[in-house]
């Protein structure tokens, strides 16, 4: 009303027949509003000392336990063309079932006897490798009769030597006799001339004990060449003990150096002959990776090269395969900042996509459709900038539906501690983060702080 007119208006005269005007003006009406209000703060009061779970919210995947178990890429480990198909996708193989069939592309793979042929020439080398082995045992017993027969010829010929020296020793001593037999009888000789000079011995003893020094002559003589030849024997002794103990040396240096080529060349057989083994076995490797088989019970997903003709390449994925049987598991993504109050056994509430749920994230006790998990590891290293934590089914919990699929969505609770809703609030908004440090590392830190003081 803007008064206007300078007509004055009483408003109470107005209002008073309209309806709501007296239901706002009646006391009674505002007694009840009033204690409506004091009602609902009360009731507001209350609940912020009521307990609330602090918790850590995350998306996920529902994933396996097992690495093995998961979906993985099944890779031709040859280059080839793709010849037939034995299985369509979402058929179920068991372990060892034929997938695929892949030809041989490689002109030095096309020879159909290439197995059987390395393998004879394989068996070659082997028979070469026996040959070597036995020429090496043949100079072995070579060696040992050069051996035997030279320790013969040298006690042999050391024997001779011996004889040289005795016999060298008898002859020294029969000359050293016969010289002197010379001498005495040149010095009778010449007192028999002295005698016969004086006329005291006659011309017939003279020329008799001439006769005798020249047989003593002769003898000393004849035993000095005995004595020469025995010298001549010894030396000849001693050099045929060197040429005996050369000419061994020199056979069995050429049988030792004939073995360490025989061993040199079955050294080599050898080699050739594990070459040619380790290419046998090669081709029937190779040979075996004509027919995919499956690695496990499972399914075909979905086929990347599927065309028949179409050409491969080695290592190249040509379709992915799912298990099926596996542990199922739950991969949630949480922040660096919640990292701290993960830990190993700490207990999680789980939605998962397709399954209705009623969740009150501070009361799981009064959610629905929701399901206990545990998380039994977590990364060390963060991946785009988030930590990935596993979570497998709690068993004192109602267990987790059996037609969940890998790879569907999954809303996670991670359950920390128990607080009052105004503790709550106030932390949210102040920004702070849940509790970082548990009872036993506060008591730790006081205790550490009270030592300091």
């Amino acid at each position: 009303m803007l008064n206007i007119s300078n007509r004055p208006t009483k408003r109470e005269e107005i209002l008073k027949d309209l309806s709501s005007y007296q239901e706002v003006t009646n006391s009674q009406s505002t007694r009840k509003f009033v204690y409506l209000l004091t009602g609902i703060f009360a009731l507001l009061f209350i609940c912020l000392f009521l307990p609330w779970t602090q918790n850590i919210r995350a998306r996920g995947t529902l994933t396996t336990l097992n690495p093995e178990n998961r979906e993985q890429s099944i890779n031709s480990l040859i280059s080839g063309r793709i010849e037939k198909w034995y299985v369509r996708e979402g058929q179920l193989l068991s372990k060892g079932d034929t997938i695929l069939h892949i030809s041989e592309m490689k002109t030095e793979y096309l020879d159909p006897n290439l197995v059987g042929k390395t393998q004879n020439q394989a068996n070659a080398k082997r028979a070469s490798v026996n040959a070597y082995s036995n020429k090496g045992k043949a100079l072995d017993q070579q060696i040992a009769a050069l051996e035997r027969n030279r320790k013969l010829k040298l006690e042999q010929a050391r024997n001779y030597i011996r004889q040289s020296v005795l016999k060298l020793q008898s002859d020294s001593i029969d000359f050293s006799t016969e010289q002197i037999n010379f001498e005495i009888a040149e010095k009778q000789f010449i007192r028999q001339e002295t005698l016969y000079k004086q006329g005291l011995k006659s011309l017939t003893e003279l020329e008799n004990r001439r006769q005798k020094l020249q047989a003593a002559m002769n003898k000393k003589i004849s035993a000095e060449n005995k004595w020469l030849a025995s010298q001549n024997e010894y030396i000849n002794a001693q050099i045929t003990l060197n040429t005996i103990e050369n000419e061994f040396r020199q056979k069995i240096a050429k049988a030792q150096s004939d073995k360490m080529s025989a061993l040199s060349g079955e050294m080599d057989a050898e080699s050739q002959f594990n070459k040619l083994s380790i290419q046998q076995e090669s081709y029937s490797k190779r040979s075996s990776f004509y027919f995919i088989t499956a690695p496990q019970d499972g399914f075909v997903t979905k086929a990347i090269s599927s065309g028949i003709g179409e050409s491969v390449k080695e290592g190249q994925e040509i379709f992915t395969f799912v298990p099926s049987k596996y542990n199922m598991a739950v991969e949630l993504h949480i922040r660096p900042l919640d990292l701290p109050l993960i830990r190993e056994g700490s207990r999680v509430r789980l939605q998962f996509d397709g399954w209705p749920a009623l969740v009150f994230n501070g009361w799981p006790g009064m959610s629905f459709g929701t399901f206990g998990g545990k998380i039994i590891a977590y990364d060390k290293v963060a991946r785009n900038g988030m930590f990935r934590i596993l979570v497998v089914p709690d068993e004192d919990e109602v267990p987790w539906p059996t037609l969940l699929r890998l790879g569907s969505g999954v809303y996670g609770i991670a359950l920390l501690n128990n607080v009052p809703v105004w503790y709550e609030l106030w932390r949210n908004l102040n920004g702070f983060p849940p509790d970082f440090y548990t009872n036993d590392a506060k008591d730790t830190y006081i205790k550490k702080k009270s030592n300091y003081e």
